[in-house]
Parts: C-alpha cells; sequence; structure tokens
C-alpha cells in the first residue's frame, strides 16, 4: 500500500514507506517515583486490579514505596536521577542509597535496560508545580510508537493543552525510569502542589493513561495509524538559574509575574525573567527566541534551576501498524 502525507507548511503531498513494530504486548504504568506527586499514586492504586489491556499485559508499580508512605520526593537521592547505565550498573555497598538500590530492582522488573528482554511500553506518571497541562517526554526524535501515542492524546483530550517535550540523550545517559522499556514516555501534568491530589489533575492523567491503553490495544489488534505530523513538540536548549548572591549562594529573586505560570510562552530578548527582591528586573539576555518550561517547579530549587528552556518544533511521523509473525 502506498501512503501519502500532507505537508502543511508547503502545501505539498509526500510519499512516506510504513513501518511495522512488534505488538506492545508487556506494557507497565509507575507512579510514586517520586513520593509526593500524587496523581500517579492514586492512578497506579487505581489499575492495580486491571491485568490485561486487550492482548496486553498490564504492570502496575508503585516505584519508590519509601517515599510514598513519607510522602517526600525522595528519601536519599532523586530516583528519577537513577536511571543511567552507570548507576544502574554500580556496585552496592552499604554506603549505595536507598534509590540506587530501588533503580536497580526496578531495572531487574521492567528492563533490564536496552535488552530484548525489557518491557515493551513504559509509562511513568509525574506532577509538576509548573503550569505546564499536560507534557509527554521522552528521549527520542525517532520512537514512532511514543509520538504516535502522543498524537492520538493530543488528538483526544481538549481539558488541557498537550504537549511533548523531547530530551534527545543516547540511551545510555536516559536518567528517568521510562528510559527501561523498549519504548518509555513520562506523563508530567499540572500545577498541582506536591502532596495533594487535585481532581481536575488528576482525570487529566487519567484521560491521557487511558488514551495510551487504547492505543495499544487497537495497535495489538491491527489498526493502522496514518502518519504525517505532529506539532508542539519542544526540544530541550538549556536550564536558567535564579540570580544568587556571590557569597552566600543564597537566591536573590523570584520569577517575574510576567513570567509566572506562562510555561511554553515565547520568551523574547529582553523580557523580564526575575524580580529582583530589592526591586530590580532581570531580563533574558540571550539571542533566540526561545520557551520556557518547569517554570518555578518547587523541586528543582534544589537543582538550581529556575526554569528550562527549549525550541519549538513539528515532527513528521511515518504510518504505523503493527507486524504480525
Amino acid at each position: 500500500m502506498i501512503y501519502f502525507c500532507f505537508d502543511k507548511r508547503h502545501e505539498t503531498f509526500y510519499l512516506m514507506e510504513p513501518v511495522s513494530l512488534p505488538p506492545q504486548s508487556r506494557v507497565a504504568l509507575c507512579g510514586g517515583t517520586h513520593g509526593n506527586e500524587m496523581s500517579g499514586v492514586y492512578l497506579v492504586r487505581e489499575l492495580q486490579k486491571l491485568e490485561k489491556v486487550g492482548s496486553a499485559t498490564l504492570t502496575t508499580v508503585i516505584s519508590n514505596p519509601r517515599a510514598v508512605q513519607m510522602c517526600k520526593r525522595y528519601t536519599d537521592v532523586d530516583l528519577n536521577r537513577c536511571f543511567t547505565d552507570a548507576i544502574l550498573s554500580s556496585p552496592v555497598t552499604d554506603a549505595t542509597p536507598y534509590e540506587v538500590r530501588r533503580a536497580q530492582e526496578l531495572n531487574t522488573l521492567l528492563g533490564p535496560k536496552g535488552s530484548a528482554g525489557a518491557m515493551d511500553l513504559v509509562c511513568d506518571l509525574h506532577n509538576t508545580t509548573a503550569n505546564m497541562g499536560l507534557s509527554l517526554i521522552s528521549y527520542s526524535a525517532q520512537d514512532w510508537v511514543i509520538l504516535h501515542i502522543y498524537r492520538q492524546i493530543q488528538r483526544k483530550i481538549t481539558s488541557a493543552p498537550v504537549r511533548f517535550i523531547l530530551l534527545d540523550l543516547p540511551l545510555a545517559d536516559a536518567y528517568s525510569q521510562d528510559s527501561l522499556g523498549k519504548h518509555g514516555f513520562s506523563i508530567e501534568v499540572g500545577p498541582q502542589p506536591h502532596g495533594v491530589v487535585r481532581a481536575d489533575i488528576f482525570n487529566i492523567m487519567k484521560e491521557a493513561v487511558d488514551q495510551t491503553l487504547d492505543w495499544v490495544q487497537c495497535f495489538n489488534s491491527g489498526s493502522a495509524f496514518e502518519g504525517g505530523e505532529v506539532d508542539d513538540v519542544y526540544t530541550f536548549v538549556k536550564s536558567i538559574d535564579y540570580p544568587r548572591d556571590p557569597e552566600t549562594n543564597q537566591i536573590t529573586a523570584a520569577i517575574h509575574p510576567q513570567l509566572q505560570d506562562r510555561d511554553f510562552c515565547l520568551l523574547h530578548p529582553g523580557d523580564p525573567m526575575f524580580l529582583m527582591f530589592s526591586g530590580e528586573i532581570v531580563k533574558y539576555e540571550g539571542v533566540e527566541v526561545l520557551h520556557p518550561y518547569f517554570v518555578n517547579e518547587c523541586a528543582y530549587y534544589e537543582k538550581s534551576i529556575a526554569f528550562h528552556l527549549a525550541r519549538k518544533m513539528t515532527l513528521t511521523i511515518p504510518p504505523l501498524r503493527v507486524k504480525r509473525d
């Protein structure tokens, strides 16, 4: 069969070869990687009784049970930075942090990372205090399974803006839990304060998970998915820290009111970024117009990150269908 896709920017049709991939037979849904991000914790608990999605098996995981019990992001170190090849292969001693041990346990359960035995699809659930709506985060611009899932979520969900964040790291350096699967992505929904659950944010996350599982079921049953363009893709450029006192390293400014709650807006040179506690305005001095996200994320203060900056792009994805033996 011949497939033609329409390029909206150039108003032309072009040929795309269809791609066939194996069925997504083993799916993992993870929550509580950060123990105070409550939507994923409660959603995974709600879905624990669901063991099948059509022909696929569903594994539900509370990733960091100690942190969930304590309602903390983590107990020793950030679990969602512990899934690089270097950390997963590091020797365990009496001094090894709990989250490093747990990452290696999860690698055994859901991976091993990069192996033929890994889960077909890993979806990790997160909340942010930033006003980011619904964002999918992944590592590859050519993971057709994830990008087709993103397009379905973007088409079906109207209760929040839907965007895709591309981190573009090699698999060995991919640091988050979703990288354990053959295909993987994180769902990030906000704003929601840590340690609480909001019904509207929970429902957005549930919609995204429902659409993901629906796509898996349709794909495995033989549905063909058309190719074309996917919009609202943001690729990470750099992180911006808060202004700090050079002697004490203490923060000396807050996010400027014109930037607060405006994740993914256009940030032009000269636009205000910070309002100093002394009253002065710190403006963006970059040359390139970029898009801020994770603006004023609570958990990133310890990481010296006020927000990330990204470029917006459009990706083209091929037609996709399941490969039969």
